[in-house]
């Protein structure tokens, strides 16, 4: 079986695959800290619960945009799964193009996605990754990354609100009540403004890479809080919240055909 790790800057995604389907999943919060030990009482237990335990698990893949996580997270598969772990940006082959100037800046979640999304989705295509930070990926239709827009994420620009202007609370990001773009309070306001700010952003910046781009493109949405957006904006065609671990599967696969 094989363990998916996955991990963003806000949370990280623990998944077992049995070789046919993803039988289990769990998220944690994002904490640069924990040590691969904590990661190993946390995950025995949760695999308990599954009916599973770590003897099971004989191969591991990991990609991360914490840097300082990775030391961790690759004693978690030397140590309690005896397994030398495929790491993206490390030691696993992609089998894409990165066609940017400076490929090594590339964040890991973004190569993956662009695999997760190639492999399903037909033609040249736009990832929109909606999480810490939002990132508009172009994706050839070859498979090559072409290049990136990325934004703040909307929960950082609402934190980032509140934190800068006094008399502001904190709010829950959510759909202004009927849809209404004029809020009639402070919290609504802000609603209003962050969410439809937000849609406009995403239309927008599809709309200039699509121009910029010169073909027809299809946009694809995932990430934490990518279905805010369905029925608000009309720029995303689908809406996938498996495109990472999908991509993590495909990279595994292909590092396990090599001769």
């Amino acid at each position: 079986m094989l363990l998916a790790i996955e991990q963003g800057n806000t949370n990280t995604l623990f998944a077992v695959h049995d070789g046919a389907t993803w039988i289990a999943q769990w998220r944690a919060a994002t904490d640069s800290s924990r040590t691969a030990d904590e990661y190993a009482v946390w995950l025995s237990q949760l695999l308990a619960m599954a009916g599973l335990q770590m003897g099971v698990m004989d191969a591991c893949i990991i990609s991360s945009v914490v840097p300082q996580s990775i030391f961790n997270l690759r004693n978690l598969a030397r140590r309690y799964l005896q397994v030398e772990p495929l790491v993206i940006g490390e030691n696993a082959e992609l089998g894409i193009q990165v066609r940017i100037d400076k490929p090594s800046e590339a964040g890991a979640d973004r190569l993956i996605n662009s695999i997760g999304a190639h492999i399903v989705y037909p033609g040249d295509l736009i990832v929109i990754d909606s999480g810490t930070a939002t990132t508009f990926d172009v994706v050839a239709a070859d498979g090559g990354m072409e290049g990136c827009a990325i934004a703040p994420g909307i929960n950082l620009s609402m934190e980032a609100l509140h934190a800068a202007a006094a008399k502001l609370p904190r709010v829950a990001i959510q759909r202004p009540q009927g849809n209404t773009s004029i809020g009639k309070d402070t919290v609504a306001a802000m609603q209003s403004g962050v969410f439809w700010g937000y849609v406009a952003l995403i239309d927008g910046l599809v709309a200039r890479i699509k121009g910029d781009w010169g073909k027809p493109m299809t946009v694809i949405g995932t990430g934490g809080v990518s279905s805010l957006f369905q029925g608000a904006t009309t720029s995303i065609d689908h809406f996938d919240p498996d495109l990472t671990i999908r991509g993590l599967l495909e990279v595994y696969r292909r590092n396990m055909a090599k001769p």
